[in-house]
This record gives structure tokens, C-alpha cells and sequence, in this order.
């Protein structure tokens, strides 16, 4: 069946846009590019870099000829905030799972804490976690991770421009974090709590930035979604009157 020719509003989308927006938490990064779809009924739209339903933030979003860019903006730095928990690990690095092997903390001090960034400051070696959508055999290896099927991941360079740490308030740890593309904040949560003696988990993140696009000019799905209607109904009332 023929595809229904789109309103005029909406081919601004058809033939490319970057859109910015802040996503909600417990949405997924295509649950977002689907509900774009659905609202503009323009097909071609892709995301520059997956954000888990846990985290908020940045997502660009991309329409029509500017999917081309997508890797481009893939490839910019990213910044991130957030909160490590210390005297714990979850098998998933976040709170998608259950905090287990608890240990004190009692004798960490604000000046270890800050003088563990060190060692993830430049470029380092960092092994992914095993849930995440990293293929092996052409399948995300978190699939096999839920099975319980032993999954090992090789270690990658990536390289952590900024890492500070802006309040404390035990056992959980605000910072800030730049970095370059392929780093997993949750790992770098992992691994900052085993730095310590004590394990950690990420229990928030926010995508703050991504190259020169920040979140405060980001807009939400919501706001989106009623300047489509807006428009939809003002291209309406104009074939009403003419």
C-alpha cells in the first residue's frame, strides 16, 4: 500500500533535522526514537549513542539526510553527572540489579576518595560490563549474561578527559566526568569502588553534553509532541478557511 504523502509541516523531518532531547528515565534510547516515528510518521530517525533507561540526559536524535551524521556526533566527547555508591557491587553495575557483597566503608576518607580519580584520569584500559548491547556472534552479550553464561569481554582503550569528584555524602559519591566516546560510566563506577577496597555501583547518571550540544538546550518528548500537534492543528484550521 502506497504510503499517505506527509503534511508540509513535516517535511522539515523528511529531509533532515538534529533534534535534541532530554531523556525521561526508564526510557530506552529506541523507545524514544520510536515514539519520534510515531509523532512525526517520518521513518528515517536514528539516536547518536544509547543512554540506559537508568540514565537522563542528552540524546540527539537524528531525521531524514542528517542520519548521515550520526556517527560524527557518536565520535564527540561526552559529559556526564552523576552518583557512585561505594560498599557494594551489582552484577549489572547499576541498580538494574540487586546491590550485594556489602563491605565497610567507614574508613575511607574524603582525601582517598579524591586521590582514587587519579588512576582514571587519561587514557585507561577499560573492560566493558558484560550486560550491555556489545555483540559477540552478532548477539548483545547481555543476553548471555542473563542466562548466566560466563561472558568475557576483552579490555579497550578509552580516555577520561575530567574526572571529579563534587560532593560526597557516604556511601554516595557525586562527580563529574568527561570522556571520550566508548566509555562506560558504569564500569567506571565498578572499577572506582574495587580502586577503593570497597566496591561501588552507578546509582544515577545524566548525559549533560556531547561535543558543543548541551542539555539545557535539550527539549522533552512531551514538549515535542505538543509543538507537532500545534502545528498539525494550525495546518488544519488553514484548509478549513481557504
Amino acid at each position: 500500500m502506497k504510503q499517505k504523502p506527509l503534511p508540509d509541516y513535516i517535511q522539515p523531518y523528511l529531509d533532515g533535522k538534529v533534534l535534541l532531547f532530554d531523556k525521561p528515565l526508564r526510557w530506552t534510547s529506541f523507545d524514544m526514537v520510536r515514539k519520534i516515528r510515531n509523532i512525526t510518521r517520518v521513518m528515517k530517525v536514528g539516536h547518536a549513542g544509547t543512554l540506559d533507561p537508568l540514565a537522563t540526559g542528552l540524546l540527539i536524535v537524528c531525521t531524514g539526510k542528517f542520519t548521515k551524521k550520526i556517527n560524527e556526533y557518536m565520535g564527540m566527547e561526552k559529559e556526564y553527572t552523576g552518583t557512585f555508591t561505594l560498599g557494594a557491587v551489582t552484577p549489572t553495575y547499576d541498580l538494574e540489579s540487586e546491590p550485594q557483597d556489602h563491605k565497610d566503608f567507614s574508613h575511607l576518607t574524603e582525601a582517598t576518595i579524591q586521590k582514587a580519580t587519579e588512576q582514571f584520569t587519561g587514557e585507561i584500559m577499560q573492560v566493558p560490563p558484560i550486560h550491555s548491547a556489545i555483540k559477540q556472534e552478532g548477539k548483545p552479550v547481555y543476553l548471555a549474561a542473563r542466562k548466566g553464561v560466563d561472558v568475557k569481554l576483552e579490555p579497550r582503550p578509552v580516555t577520561i578527559y575530567s574526572f571529579t569528584i563534587e560532593k560526597i555524602e557516604m556511601p554516595v559519591v557525586y562527580f563529574r566526568v568527561v570522556c571520550s566516546t566508548g566509555t562506560y560510566i558504569r564500569s567506571l563506577a565498578h572499577d572506582f569502588g574495587a580502586a577503593l577496597g570497597v566496591g561501588g555501583y552507578m546509582s544515577s547518571l545524566r548525559r549533560t553534553r556531547i561535543g558543543v550540544f548541551s542539555v539545557e538546550d535539550a527539549q522533552s518528548i512531551d514538549s515535542f509532541e505538543q509543538e507537532i500537534r500545534q502545528l498539525a492543528a494550525a495546518s488544519s484550521e488553514g484548509e478549513t478557511n481557504a
